[in-house]
């Protein structure tokens, strides 16, 4: 819980407005108000702030704001010097060239999404454009529901009940039921998949990455396309690769 004596509102509010392009290329500052929840007032000093600051670029014609690649350097620190990432780097390009499928890492946010972390992808693919930061719904994606599988029970449950209480589809033909299905054989098996869970044609099976207590705390995945696949065989032959992958970076 945060201390209200401890926050500073206008440093919130600047992160705010931030974290609103994630979705968008360009806002103006009624739409900046409207996603960030302030007022037009707010939008147009932390706006102005952040333009001042580098982190924000405003159209001279269209009076619409984007994020400037001064801000790419806020996760920079992130990517260049989390030992995760450093564990991971060599044992994903093993895993590359073991089976010759695009490798993907993600970590988990605090909003029930994947974040894309780092990717290798084989010279022969142009895989599908998901630069660093793309943020996927856990339900919605094998590295979401390899996390999920990692959880304990109780934990599992009010993550399911909240994804229930949106009304938000979890895929076509898919209930909340069968989430939790697909979750507890996960479980079992030690490694998650989805097939067009997110994007038609792709397949993925994901294992859990864990810290030193255990918890989940990132996953590997395979993302292979159904024109070359089955689910059945990525399941056989992709599935035992992001296990031991999984447990390879865990150590």
């Amino acid at each position: 819980m945060a201390n209200p004596a401890l926050l500073i509102q206008s440093l919130e509010k600047g992160l705010s407005v931030l974290e609103c392009f994630r979705d968008y290329e360009t806002l103006g500052l009624q739409e900046i108000a409207n996603v960030a929840g302030i007022t037009l007032g707010s939008a147009q000093r932390v706006a102005y702030t952040l333009e001042h600051a580098g982190y924000l670029a405003k159209d001279p014609q269209t009076k619409r704001y984007r994020v400037s690649v001064k801000a790419v350097g806020l996760g920079y620190s992130y990517l260049r010097s989390g030992a995760l990432l450093q564990q991971a780097h060599s044992v994903m390009h093993q895993l590359n060239q073991a089976c010759g499928e695009v490798v993907n890492l993600s970590v988990p946010d605090n909003c029930n999404h994947m974040v894309f972390v780092m990717r290798v992808a084989p010279a022969k693919t142009i895989p599908l454009y998901m630069p660093v930061g793309t943020r996927l719904p856990c339900h919605a994606t094998a590295s979401g529901r390899a996390i999920w599988s990692a959880l304990s029970g109780a934990v599992l449950e009010e993550k399911l009940a909240a994804l229930a209480a949106t009304h938000t589809e979890v895929q076509p033909g898919m209930s909340v039921d069968d989430l939790r299905g697909l979750i507890q054989q996960a479980r079992a098996d030690l490694y998650a998949y989805a097939d067009e869970a997110f994007y038609v044609g792709d397949i993925n099976v994901a294992a859990a990455i864990k810290g030193q207590d255990g918890e989940p705390i990132a996953s590997i995945n395979i993302s292979v396309p159904k024109l070359r696949w089955t689910l059945e065989r990525a399941r056989a032959e992709l599935g035992p690769l992001v296990v031991e992958a999984a447990r390879a970076i865990s150590r």
